[in-house]
């Protein structure tokens, strides 16, 4: 690929008057798929003086950052991947502390700073605790990126309020900030910023942008020249070249393969007989087809050749093998095992031996209860899978859920999945699409609000609505309002009457999950789940009878001792 991400670095630590050094940094650039997906990561860290552990909690903290961050999932964000890696490593620290003799003492435990920084795409992500810094080279000054942690007693006595490893609970800065080519930015320990002026710092820098090395060792022989008696470590990353705004940099390669030739019943394609059409649109063809090595059926999922020039459509079909490829779960449709390389643009997944949701709905009108909550709890199991992965599936209906043979539910289209890993590289008209199906899209994505994990458990509430009523909770009116206001203007239509034996608090948990504002539904599928099953005490007291109804004798006894108090009262006036 010409255009990608592209660095120079320099780097440069020396133990200064310390006896040892407990400074530690690292920088790694992966290969190009990783380089995509993950990015590029630098990280600095500082033990402190106090402790004679510290230069360990500090070495920890870059190689387990350097290790454990690009082999978190692909689809999760910068911002998950690095924070759940560090939080791991601030863990481990504090664990290491707690055994050993200093556990009463944070200044003798395994504690150090953590300056990180990852460059994906077009974006700088940092996560910082403690008062190693990051700057920013702008024109002729240094622009501070990270606070300094440091709580000052006096003019001449400080500490660390925060850094790796002193509490079980690690609070971490983050911030992203979009980067240009040419961008430098400048890392360092307080042994070296604390003793260097701007100046020759900015000036080492754009003298030797050639050698970015021996610019940091510059510096930091600078700061111990100027009486520094901490250890001094230097870092300094220049970026060279940025992909393309509009370069989807995952899928340039697939997407350069040429498009399926039209397929009919008896040809071979790739290696694959195919069967028979199973369905075709405007958008994509779907084949029945075996595998001519092993004998499997197989589905073949072609684009349609008349968006061949739809650049976001093409990867959108790519992206669905990819995310399957990376959930591994009973109720997801799975990838088919490339073991021939592939001449043509097609998506090869499993077969499946049953029928569409849809048409189970159509077979069967009035479905028990019972039948459909294992329904929805299995297409929820699934629908977890792709949240776990923060991941979005946006396009849960139907006609995307299948009912196997053995009564296994499985979600099959991911064409319009949401992942987060993905969107932090992908242009900002990708994101605002609404790609899911009217009917069963959430209200806030017509607002132009971006989706969560709610708007998918909006889905799935009104696909319970329809399977109970054959109908819809708002009917048509959801895709039509576009204002807030309009759509707190939405009635819904409740699923109690005389043909269906459903519990008047089973109503209340749909009315929750397809609430207009995401805000009032449930915050986790768990919860919906669970609330189908067992009655939820808050429904329950709305729906509970009156006194009269439960217990007529009661609410007559009561009644008549009320009325009692009331003639004595009256009497002794």
């Amino acid at each position: 690929m010409t255009d990608q991400l592209n660095i120079s670095s320099g780097q440069y630590s020396d133990k200064g008057r310390k006896s040892i050094n407990q400074d530690f940094h690292g920088l790694y650039i992966p290969d190009d798929h990783l380089l995509t997906s993950k990015g590029i990561a630098i990280v600095l860290a500082d033990g402190i003086s106090s402790s004679d552990v510290s230069h360990i909690a500090s070495e920890s903290s870059v190689s387990g950052f350097l290790s454990d961050y690009f082999c978190t999932s692909e689809t999760w964000s910068v911002k998950q991947s690095a924070q759940r890696v560090l939080t791991a490593t601030n863990s481990w620290l504090y664990a290491q502390s707690q055994q050993s003799p200093h556990r009463f003492n944070k200044d003798r435990g395994y504690v150090c700073t953590c300056s990180a920084m990852v460059i994906k795409s077009r974006t700088a992500y940092i996560f910082h605790v403690g008062d190693s810094r990051i700057y920013r080279v702008n024109g002729n000054t240094l622009e501070q990126l990270t606070n300094d942690h440091r709580l000052w007693v006096s003019e001449d006595k400080s500490y660390l309020s925060r850094a790796m490893g002193i509490k079980q609970q690690l609070d971490i800065d983050y911030q992203d900030l979009a980067v240009e080519e040419d961008d430098t930015f400048f890392f360092a320990t307080d042994g070296v910023y604390e003793f260097v002026s701007d100046t020759f710092i900015i000036n080492a820098i754009n003298d030797h942008t050639g050698r970015l090395d021996e610019a940091a060792k510059l510096i930091v022989n600078e700061a111990f020249k100027q009486g520094s008696d901490d250890n001094l470590t230097a870092q300094i990353v220049h970026i060279n070249t940025l992909p393309a705004h509009d370069t989807s940099e995952l899928y340039q390669q697939i997407t350069e393969l040429p498009f399926a030739p039209s397929l009919d019943a008896r040809m071979t394609f790739d290696g694959y007989k195919i069967i028979r059409a199973i369905h075709q649109s405007s958008r994509s063809h779907v084949y029945l087809a075996v595998d001519v090595d092993n004998g499997e059926q197989v589905v073949l999922k072609t684009p349609s050749i008349d968006l061949r020039n739809d650049t976001t459509y093409l990867e959108r079909f790519t992206m669905e093998e990819w995310i399957a490829r990376r959930i591994n779960n009973a109720h997801v449709l799975k990838p088919c095992a490339q073991t021939r390389k592939r001449h043509y643009l097609y998506i090869a997944l499993e077969f499946i031996d049953g029928q569409t949701l849809t048409q189970w709905m159509v077979d069967n009108p009035k479905p028990d209860l019972e039948t459909v909550r294992g329904i929805i709890e299995q297409i929820a199991k699934g629908l977890r899978a792709f949240h776990r992965l923060e991941m979005l599936h946006q396009d849960l209906r139907p006609e995307n859920i299948m009912i196997d043979s053995t009564g296994t539910v499985k979600i099959i289209d991911f064409g319009s999945t949401r992942v987060a890993g993905i969107m932090e590289i992908a242009s900002s008209n990708q994101q605002n699409n609404i790609l899911g199906t009217a009917q069963y899209t959430a209200p806030e994505y017509f607002l132009g609000e971006r989706g969560t994990t709610r708007s998918d458990l909006f889905s799935l509430g009104v696909i319970t609505y329809q399977m109970l009523t054959g109908n819809l909770p708002y009917g048509v009116e959801v895709a039509r309002c576009k204002t807030k206001a309009a759509q707190n203007k939405l009635h819904y239509k409740t699923v109690l009457d005389d043909e269906h034996e459903i519990p008047v608090w089973f109503d209340d948990v749909l009315k929750k999950a397809v609430h207009p504002n995401p805000y009032k539904r449930y915050g986790e599928l768990s919860e919906f789940i669970f609330d189908l099953r067992q009655p939820n005490k808050v429904f329950l007291n709305k729906t509970r009878p009156p006194l009269m109804e439960r217990n007529p004798v009661l609410f007559w006894k009561s009644t008549s001792l009320i009325l009692a108090a009331i003639v004595l009262y009256l009497l002794s006036q």
